[in-house]
């Protein structure tokens, strides 16, 4: 067999492996969810006429695909820390979602690593080039769902003619994409594919987002890879018991009589409250108003779009000092009498926080997991609440655009380079 023939081969027996976990994941999921099993029990040519099949599937198959990737990433590690080495820091970049990733991942980095992490917006960085970037050597972690946005490719050929001191890490779930392609031929670039299980059908990404992160987190653990995909595998178990326990209630806020939805978190979890914001404005297509914000953040202004009709989400800190701020903004919404009603998330969650109405997730299973590890499952929330809100007014999540202003990959424009 030749090696060509045999590497799909292999591709394809591990795709059926996948979807055969899959498979008994989404049965145990409609055995104990009941708004699971409604979704599920759909012959597969219904769930795609109703436009769902792919968005429920990539949603509920996170867990499953988180470990997958610890394992795949923590193999790499070597090469990993190669594109650090002689680095003063590290630039996170993507466009849209994969920027927002990119926020879940560097308040991580820059604690672990002991080095300045930032994250810069593609489009940035094509605006202003060079001077978007921090002095000195960097490495610029270049995250993508498809490679194929025009920003992905056209950051990373900018500074490969422009700083060819700067390092590069591809992190895509494209193997066939513009970028993975482009660092597959030169030798200047590092590459991460996602198995391809990761690169969502769906207009929204959803796992494609989150094994991002997963990917991303690795460099946080360069020199532990068994204790990077433990850190994994304990977000796993917390993702699969927040799809089993609170889907139902999620859904029952979701299809609430909300018009505007604000979405506050800190550090990592602010990168979460921005792709949770966006998610509910893709899947509603822009019929509702979503934004993100930190606690401290909303007083100065953005408050006064809170009224009555204002869905509010608050990823609760786990760490004291912040939780008490935040703790303190709660208190002082429920003063002034403003917002619908309040989704908190979180460990340990007080239950005076919450008032008549109001639902605590509370992240059970989480253990040890820090603010850092709770992004990832503030997401899911936010992807539960985007998804539900989309059916209940009857959109399709697989494709929520009926104008088709925006699609899965951003339609093709110019790359201007400065003469």
């Amino acid at each position: 067999m030749k090696l060509q023939e045999r590497s799909a081969a292999l591709e394809t027996t591990k795709l059926q492996s996948t979807q055969d976990t899959l498979t008994v994941w989404l049965d145990e999921l409609s055995a104990h969810q009941p708004v699971f099993a409604e979704l599920l029990k759909e012959p597969s040519a219904t769930q795609k006429e109703r436009g769902y099949f792919h968005t429920v599937h990539e949603i509920c198959q996170q867990p499953d695909t988180w470990e997958q990737t610890a394992q795949e990433v923590s193999a790499r590690l070597p090469a990993l820390q190669a594109s650090l080495n002689g680095c003063a820091s590290i630039v996170l970049t993507g466009s849209g979602s994969s920027e927002y990733a990119a926020a879940c991942l560097h308040p991580l980095l820059q604690e672990v690593l002991h080095l300045p992490a930032q994250s810069i917006g593609s489009g940035a960085i094509l605006l202003h080039e060079r001077a978007s970037l921090p002095p000195g050597p960097l490495c610029l972690v270049s995250l993508a769902r498809s490679g194929n946005s025009p920003e992905s490719a056209g950051v990373v050929e900018l500074m490969l003619d422009t700083a060819p001191e700067v390092r590069h890490l591809i992190v895509t779930c494209n193997a066939e994409g513009q970028l993975a392609s482009l660092a597959a031929e030169d030798a200047r670039l590092q590459r991460v594919v996602l198995d391809r299980s990761t690169n969502d059908v769906s207009l929204v990404m959803t796992s494609s987002f989150t094994n991002m992160v997963v990917a991303g987190r690795a460099l946080a653990y360069l020199d532990d890879p068994a204790g990077y995909r433990s850190s994994v595998s304990a977000m796993a178990a917390a993702a699969r018991q927040l799809l089993l326990e609170y889907a139902g209630p999620l859904k029952a806020i979701a299809q609430g009589p909300f018009r505007k939805a604000v979405y506050l978190g800190s550090g990592c979890r602010h990168g979460a409250a921005r792709e949770a914001a966006l998610k509910l404005l893709e899947m509603l297509d822009g019929r509702l108003t979503s934004f993100a914000e930190t606690c401290l953040g909303l007083r100065h202004g953005p408050m006064c779009a809170i009224d009555g009709a204002t869905l509010v989400v608050c990823f609760l800190s786990s760490d004291p000092l912040r939780r008490g701020y935040e703790t303190d903004l709660l208190n002082e919404l429920q003063r002034k009498g403003i917002g619908w009603r309040r989704v908190i998330v979180g460990k340990d969650i007080p239950p005076e926080l919450l008032m008549e109405g109001d639902l605590g997730v509370e992240l059970r299973g989480a253990g040890d997991l820090v603010d850092d590890d709770l992004a990832l499952l503030d997401v899911m929330v936010g992807q539960l609440i985007g998804f539900f809100r989309c059916l209940g007014d009857g959109l399709k999540p697989d494709s929520p655009s009926t104008s088709g202003v925006i699609s899965r990959v951003v339609n093709e424009f110019t790359v201007h380079r400065r003469k």
